[in-house]
Formats: structure tokens, sequence, C-alpha cells
């Protein structure tokens, strides 16, 4: 009887670990289902470059210490002012980095059982994916991913959606918000960079907060720029503009010195110097001391690093002058180091022939930064791209030639003739290996947009391949958002003449149709599982040079409908 009574107790406790580790299993799978968005690892990318004792001005200050600690007016039918702190500042005044020494405060003070932080960071680059949507179900998930004992309203939610393979509406996720906002005696709510969504998105995101704070002690902090309609938005509310304090800047240069010419690091009054000369130039924006610091990495002789020190950008644009001096910087160096010569008839990567990711940051003279959480090489700040994008036909005109070729050959590689992926798991073992595929399906007919005799080459030999086709249509629209069998989502029976119809390329495609009406047996009306043609997906993205030459073709009937019914001219309107 013992032994079976201890027989029993262990199959018990077996099942047991099993049914928990199912549940691990599930929660995770949901948490990634609601918000694929994974703003702990930049946060902790953020505190990782944070210089020891800088923002304490921040956290010491009479507007946040109230933030924090004011007293709820959750019984009220509006949010009191000091449940709400605004934070605006200038470009490059270190808005984001004081946003994360602010969590990384009270996730080290407050939080607790009963008390949330979570946050969200802004940025523009992600507008596409950027809704007040996807960031209230970020915060979601950050409130629930810890605590699945509270997670019903998610595990509901999901389980309503997950059948049909729909997205939760704005007003599930803000419900599903306020049931586990119950759990908690106050939430704290960090969102950085407001600014850098769209206007319809900030107003949608900001009603709906405000709406939770009405009902609950959530603490809202916001950082902007000054734009006058955020202004607005906070008028009334207690406000804390950040700007680069000159002890925050001194300090960040003292624990840069580790980093400056040893010219710089054994001169005691040469450092005070480069201290004095940076706190006095940065006019309250932090990107400028980070420049000035970089600007100084190359300078091997105490005259070089006076001479720097004396023509540091004190104009009416600093800024600019500072990207300015960055590039006479890059092209001053070799050739050979500046950049990889690429070969364009490579069929694989060649490992051997990459240059270290310090090597290929330290010749950008500062305007690129790699993220040490997420190891993605990014520009080190939003003016940055707004300084490239103003100079790019003046300073490399052969950029879109080169970034096109690049990307065509790497869609081209012989791995990728295998075609597309028939599972999930494969589909994400292929991008998580090829880590250049994404943004090459993606985006190769944009960079080749305005070269398209450069890369004829490379677009036909691409186009022309089936499976290759098929691998690059499969890895440019799976859905961010995952469910079972999602890899197989993707438009099939897709030929070269659709991609290029859809990314606009006339040139390429009237190639194309020269070499199917010789060598191929495809036509020109093709229809893929959807029932659309070249012509209709040309029509969707508004490419009239390429509506206008297909829909003059005898072979091709302009009326077809697909399998929505939809006809070229409806999708045009």
């Amino acid at each position: 009887m013992v032994d079976v009574y201890n027989d029993s107790k262990a199959i018990k406790v077996g099942v047991d670990v099993l049914q928990h580790d199912q549940d691990r299993q599930r929660h995770c799978r949901i948490m990634d289902w609601i918000s694929s968005a994974d703003f702990p690892a930049q946060q902790s990318d953020l505190v990782g470059r944070r210089q020891e004792a800088t923002g304490l001005w921040f956290l010491d200050s009479p507007e946040f210490t109230e933030w924090v600690g004011g007293l709820s007016s959750s019984s009220s039918p509006s949010p009191s002012p000091s449940q709400t702190l605004f934070c605006p500042g200038i470009p490059g005044a270190g808005k984001t980095m004081m946003a994360a020494i602010a969590v990384d405060h009270l996730q080290s003070t407050v939080q607790a059982h009963g008390v949330g932080v979570v946050y969200a960071y802004c940025n523009y680059k992600g507008r596409a994916d950027q809704t007040a949507s996807s960031l209230l179900a970020a915060i979601l998930k950050q409130l629930v991913q810890g605590r699945p004992s509270i997670a019903e309203p998610l595990y509901s939610m999901h389980n309503r959606h997950e059948i049909e393979k729909t997205r939760p509406s704005l007003e599930e996720i803000l419900g599903a918000l306020q049931s586990v906002l119950t759990h908690y005696q106050r939430v704290y709510v960090v969102i950085d960079a407001l600014d850098e969504c769209v206007h319809d998105v900030r107003d949608e995101l900001l009603g709906k907060l405000r709406h939770v704070q009405s009902k609950t002690d959530v603490r809202v902090m916001t950082t902007s720029r000054f734009i006058p309609d955020i202004v607005e938005q906070f008028s009334g509310m207690p406000e804390l503009e950040v700007r680069a304090n000159a002890a925050d800047v001194k300090q960040y240069v003292v624990g840069q010195t580790r980093r400056l010419p040893r010219c710089i690091q054994r001169d005691s009054k040469l450092q005070q110097l480069v201290q004095d000369e940076i706190v006095k130039a940065v006019d309250g924006m932090f990107l400028l001391a980070r420049l000035h610091v970089d600007s100084l990495l190359d300078k091997d002789t105490k005259k070089k690093v006076r001479s720097a020190l004396d023509h540091l950008s004190r104009g009416t644009d600093p800024l600019r002058e500072a990207y300015d001096g960055a590039i006479e910087r890059i092209e001053g160096q070799l050739p050979g180091r500046a950049a990889r010569a690429k070969s364009r008839d490579e069929s694989e990567l060649d490992e051997d022939n990459i240059p270290d990711v310090e090597e290929l940051v330290s010749v950008c003279a500062g305007l690129v930064t790699v993220d040490e959480e997420s190891n993605v090489i990014r520009l080190v700040h939003y003016t940055t791209q707004d300084y490239l994008e103003g100079i790019r036909e003046t300073w490399n005109p052969e950029a879109q030639h080169e970034i096109a070729a690049t990307c065509l050959t790497y869609l081209c590689f012989n791995k990728f003739t295998s075609g597309s992926c028939r599972s999930d798991a494969e589909l994400e073992s292929r991008l998580k290996q090829d880590l250049f595929l994404d943004y090459s399906a993606q985006h190769w007919g944009q960079h080749a947009a305005t070269v398209q005799e450069e890369v004829s080459g490379l677009a036909m030999h691409l186009l022309k391949h089936d499976r290759l086709v098929d691998c690059a249509v499969q890895t440019a629209q799976v859905t961010s958002y995952k469910w079972g069998g999602y890899s197989q989502s993707f438009p099939q029976q897709v030929t070269g003449l659709h991609v290029a119809a859809s990314f606009g390329l006339v040139k390429l495609s009237k190639q194309l149709l020269s070499w199917m009406a010789k060598e191929s047996t495809v036509l020109a009306d093709s229809k893929d599982n959807r029932s659309r043609t070249p012509l209709s997906l040309a029509a969707w993205g508004g490419h009239e040079a390429v509506v206008e030459m297909l829909a003059k073709r005898d072979d091709v009937d302009a009326d077809s409908k697909d399998n929505d019914g939809r006809t070229p001219l409806s999708l045009a309107a």
C-alpha cells in the first residue's frame, strides 16, 4: 500500500510539473500574440549606456518627486494634474535616456506586487506598426507578463480571436487593461517620444490613458519635442523640461576619457580643457556632447585636440555643423577601410569576409550605434536620418544603386533557391539565421526604383526564378502577429511580374514581359492564389506608369476580379 501511495504521489507530482510547464508555455505564447514589442530589451540597453550619477537633478526635482508620490485622484471623475508629468525637450536633449533613468528609478524604488511600472519607447521608424492599440497592448503585456494569475482577461481575449486569426480591437484591449489594473494599487506609465507617433495615434493614446486615469491610480509621464499641439495637450499640467545639465555633460565626458586618445588620458589639464569646452558647446543638447567626444577619437596629438576644441560647433545650427564634421572624418578615411568592396556575383555569404561590428561602427564617426541587448545597428538619433536624407543626393549619389544591388545579391543566394518555408518553425529559423533577408525582401524594389537599368541583371535573375520569388514574397509578407500556420498566409503562385508591378518598376516589368514572350509560358495576366493580377497589384500600389503600360496590352483583362470581387479600377480608387 505504501508503494502504491508513493507511486501515486510521484505521478501526481509529475502531472503537476507537466501542467505547470504547459501553462507557462501557453502564457509565453499569448504574451507574444498580444504584443511583439520588446521595450524591456530597449530599456536594458539604455540603462547599460547610462553614465553613472547622471540624471540625478531630474529624479530630485520637485516635479518628479510630486508625480511619484502625489495623492491619487482615482475617485475623481477626471485625473488630477499630479497624475501626469510632461517632459518636453529640444532634439538631442537626452529625453529617451531620461525616460530610461526614470523607469530604472521607479523599478528600484517603488515597484512591488501592488505597484506596476510600464513603459513604451515610440520611434519614428516604427510608425506603421505604432498605433494606440499596439502601444496599449505592449503596456498590458508588461503588466501581466510576470503575473499569470491576473492574466485571465487577456487569455479570454486570445481565445476569442485565436480560431478566426483576428486581432483584438482597441476597445477590447482597453477593457482587458482596465480589468488588469484593478489588481494594482498604482501603476506608473512612461511614454517616451510621444512626438514620434502620428498625430491621430498620440491623440487616441492620450485619450485612452486619461480615461483609465479617471478610474484607477495611473501616473503617466511623457517626453516629447516642443510640438505646439502636444504642448497644448498638457496645458495646466506639471512640466519638467529635459535639458543637458552641465554636471551631467561633464560626468559623461569624464566617463568617456578611457576612449579618448592617450595624449588626453595622460594630461589632466588637457582632460579638464576637453570637459570645459564640451560643456560650453552643447547648449542643452546631450547628443552634441556625444558627437564632440567622438570627434576627438582620431586626434593623436595635443595640438590636434586643441584645434578641434577651438572649432567645436557653436554656430546657429551646431548639430548640423557637428554632423558635417562627422561626414568629413568619414571621407578622410582610407576607401578600403570605409567600405567593403562588394562582389556582385556572390552566391552565398562569405563569413570570413565580414568585418567586425566594432570596425564598422568605428568608421561611422559616431553616427551609428549598436543596441547591446538586441544587437541591432542603428543611427544614433532620428536627427541623424534627417541630416543624411538631406545630403544623400550630393554626398553619395550611388547609394541607391549600391543598396539595391546588395539586397538583390542577398535574395539570389543559392540557399534561397529551395523556395518558401513549409512550416512556422522553418521560417523562424531562416529569419533568425539570415538576418538581412527580411529587409532585402521588403525594400529592394524601393531602392531599385531609380536605378532599374543599373541593377537589371540581378533583378531579372531574381524575378525569373520562381522559387527565389516565393522565398522573397513569403519573407516580405508574413505578418508580425503569429498563430499556428501563419507562415503560409502569404500570397502564392506569384510571378516575377507580380513583384515588379507591386513595386512600380515599369522598366523591369517591360523587360520581364519581353522575356516572357520569348522564353516563358507565364502570362502577363497570370493570377496568384487570390486571383490578383500584376495589373491589380500595380493599381493597389498606385503605380500609374505600370498600370498604364499593362492596361494597354491586349493580353491583359482590365476588368479582372480577385477573390474579393475587386477590379484593378476599384483597387486604384
